[in-house]
């Protein structure tokens, strides 16, 4: 046994490893990203990317059913797409051991929107566990192992963006080895044809209140007594702000089980206290809970469903204790995100923009191009929407479909694009669909897609083609062209706009931050030469700058791209030469 600092994500991947865990597929998303990747360490484990949630999922539950203990990984969003999965996985239940883990993202540090996933362990009817630091995350994911294989059932474990992110002591064990389940033919437990899911429903009810049994004890569910009037319910990194706010003065019933929960539990642990308070960051999911036990508690009118908490709001909150100034925030200065110095998106988004074209936009870091002074995005939902929805814009608008675009990058479009093309060619919209192809899933970090022609693991694989992807989907003009070619770029958006069928334009260039990416000599201003007409300025570069009247390139980020150089009239920026 050895003592070890992990990220919480690194932890479950550690967690995966003990528990014998076979199988790993997963989508990237933040905050849920690094719990693959780790896993990709471990060579007992496999472990891969899957062009979505869902298809991972029926990957993972395909392992399960074959006797692996499985596993699949997304962020709070990716759960709406793996969800087709869930409900039904709920059902027959498992034969190998079937954990998913969904990653909240409180405070929407990476996401677009703020959506509390216990909503779905609910609905779904399987448990969910929830850790409030990596020792747990790590101990957790084995025990929804157990969970699993004794009550028949998937487990979710839902973390948050602070656990998933945060660094805390893991005592870590030896890997204990699972063979595989035997598998039994069972159409009845497997094919969910309506008369089979009839005869399995009543089992989903009676295993619900097996579980409402399990959280009733304190095998799952702990109180932590400290002898004081005040109670706190609490579960995973509420928890730990309400220990930090409160210490001993108050005593806490941590949940580690937030579906079901408890009831006389609860009842008791209410009855022992003076004055109870309900601390969950998002929805009010345990105090409506509780007020329907009749039990009277505080939360929703203290504590705000929006965003994260502290321990010192907490403490304001429940003691009256107001929080320090730590700073001022009107001295902070303000940061908001940029694409980086030499992004190929910045060139694709400045011509956009010059075209003053509505973009239905999608998920990626291409989305910074709708932040100024690139401007240039309409709409984004959700993974996938940017295509279908120029497609029901276009039907809705012909008369427009001219000045209108979606762009969705690479892994996107693998990810739920490819339908929303296959809508737009077989209902004939006049629609003209850019895929921005920077050959890698750049906004969680570097992950590899279908795209790419390497695994997870590095392995080297079948790389699928976008072009003859896009051809095979009945799309029969298909064009490429280089974002950094402003003029080729403005040009090819002209011709395929002015198409009355479906186009495709594959913006392509490697991301700038890729190892393989070789970059020119830094530019230089000659203020001699630079009128401070600003022009430069509106592709939004970090490396640019503008001061006493002239504009300025930072040597240590520029890396060449020429995109500045084509914008200026003046033959004021120099050198990038190779």
């Amino acid at each position: 046994m050895a003592k070890k600092i992990m990220l919480g994500n690194e932890a479950i991947a550690r967690g995966l490893y003990e528990a014998g865990c076979n199988f790993v597929s997963s989508y990237p998303g933040t905050p849920s990203t690094e719990i693959t990747e780790e896993v990709a360490k471990y060579p007992e484990i496999y472990a891969e990317w899957a062009p979505n949630e869902k298809v991972a999922c029926e990957a993972a539950f395909g392992a399960c059913v074959a006797g692996a203990r499985s596993f699949a990984a997304m962020k709070h969003v990716g759960m709406n797409v793996a969800a087709d999965l869930l409900f039904t996985a709920s059902y027959t239940g498992v034969n190998g051991g079937f954990v998913m883990t969904v990653a909240d993202d409180q405070g929407m540090h990476s996401s677009q929107n703020e959506q509390d996933s216990r909503h779905y362990a609910r609905s779904s009817k399987v448990p969910m566990l929830e850790p409030s630091d990596s020792q747990e995350c790590c101990d957790f994911v084995k025990i929804a192992y157990n969970l699993s294989e004794e009550y028949d059932t998937p487990v979710l474990l839902r973390t948050s963006t602070r656990v998933a992110h945060s660094q805390s002591f893991v005592e870590t064990t030896d890997r204990v080895e699972h063979a595989l389940a035997d598998y039994t033919r069972t159409p009845q437990k497997y094919i969910m044809a309506p008369a089979n899911a009839a005869r399995r429903h009543p089992v989903v009810e009676e295993r619900t209140c097996k579980l409402i049994e399990l959280a009733n004890t304190d095998k799952l569910n702990r109180v932590i007594d400290n002898g004081a009037k005040i109670g706190v319910i609490a579960s995973g990194i509420a928890f730990q702000y309400a220990r930090e706010a409160l210490g001993d003065q108050a005593n806490y019933l941590k949940l580690t089980m937030v579906w079901p929960l408890p009831t006389t539990l609860i009842q008791e642990f209410a009855a022992s206290v003076d004055k109870l308070y309900v601390i969950e960051e998002l929805d009010s999911f345990i105090e409506e809970h509780v007020r329907a036990l009749g039990v009277e508690c505080e939360g929703k009118a203290l504590f705000s469903p929006i965003g994260e908490y502290t321990a010192e709001g907490i403490r304001a909150a429940v003691l009256g204790i107001p929080s320090a100034q730590v700073f001022d925030q009107q001295d902070v200065p303000v940061r908001p995100p940029v694409l980086c110095p030499g992004c190929p998106h910045r060139g694709l988004f400045y011509v956009l923009g010059k075209m003053k074209l509505f973009v239905s936009g999608d998920i990626g870091c291409y989305t910074l191009g709708s932040v100024a002074p690139l401007s240039s995005m309409d709409t984004v939902i959700d993974m996938g929407a940017s295509v279908s929805m120029l497609h029901g814009r276009n039907i809705m608008r012909p008369d427009e479909s001219e000045r209108c675009v979606a762009v969705i990058g690479d892994s996107t479009f693998m990810h739920s694009g490819i339908t929303g093309l296959v809508n737009a060619v077989y209902n004939q919209s006049a629609s003209t669909i850019i895929i921005a192809d920077n050959s890698i899933t750049g906004m969680t970090g570097h992950q590899q897609n279908p795209t790419t022609g390497q695994t997870l693991k590095g392995d080297v694989t079948a790389a699928v083609n976008l072009e003859e992807l896009c051809h095979a989907c009945g799309v029969k003009r298909v064009r490429v062209v280089d974002p950094y070619d402003l003029t080729a770029l403005e040009s090819t958006l002209r011709e395929e706009l002015a198409a009355s069928e479906p186009s495709v334009i594959i913006s392509r260039r490697p991301c700038a931050l890729l190892k393989s990416v070789k970059h020119g000599k830094p530019y230089t201003i000659d203020a001699d030469k630079c009128k401070g007409c600003r022009m430069c300025m509106k592709i939004g570069c970090p490396a640019i700058s503008f001061a006493d009247g002239h504009a300025s390139i930072d040597a240590s980020l520029c890396v060449g791209c020429d995109l500045c150089n084509k914008l200026c009239k003046f033959d004021a920026i120099k050198g990038g030469a190779v």
